[in-house]
């Protein structure tokens, strides 16, 4: 059986959980989230125990490989109505900054002839807290990772000089140049 997927989830007093058919909606003082689970997966809330339990209905594949991952989508909802995700890119290269230009607008200027102005989507907040790092936090994990690869995917570090937008303590792999030596 799956250890991920029985592990039950403990659920903080300030979220309130409401189940209603296979929509699982989570509300906390970060936001409100809801995720519609998939057929053969069963979710449960024990309100005196203060907990969520994921179960299956039998040990088919699909029903195995769904029961675990419906268990972490649930548990990172009720993590990020409380406490939040955050991703922190930082931005390395001469003249390479970024810059809020207005509420949840970052624009790059990142070696291009133009500055990449990128806007966050609704549920994702950004902020530069100086010109070489930026913050992307929320309440949904998904859409903050995935605006944190937007930005990151406007110039990827590369290998020789390591210019670019990285994750913070992100290991990038450097490469020797090009050898100039006598014959």
């Amino acid at each position: 059986m799956s250890r991920i997927g029985r592990k039950p989830i403990p659920v903080p007093p300030a979220v309130k959980i409401s189940i209603v058919d296979s929509t699982v909606e989570v509300e906390g003082p970060r936001g409100k989230l809801s995720f519609k689970h998939a057929e053969g997966v069963g979710v449960s809330y024990d309100k005196t125990a203060g907990e969520i339990v994921v179960t299956r209905q039998d040990d088919e594949r699909t029903h195995r490989a769904l029961h675990g991952l419906t268990r972490s989508l649930v548990a990172n909802m009720v993590q990020g109505v409380t406490a939040g995700y955050t991703r922190r890119l930082e931005i390395v290269g001469v003249g390479y900054q970024a810059q809020l230009k207005k509420a949840n607008t970052v624009a790059l200027q990142v070696g291009y002839a133009n500055q990449i102005v990128l806007e966050a989507p609704a549920g994702v907040s950004v902020t530069v807290p100086d010109a070489t790092h930026v913050v992307v936090s929320g309440a949904d994990k998904q859409a903050v990772g995935q605006f944190a690869a937007i930005v990151r995917d406007v110039r990827p570090p590369e290998p020789y000089k390591g210019k670019g937008i990285r994750y913070e303590g992100e290991a990038v792999r450097r490469k020797a140049g090009k050898a100039f030596g006598s014959k």
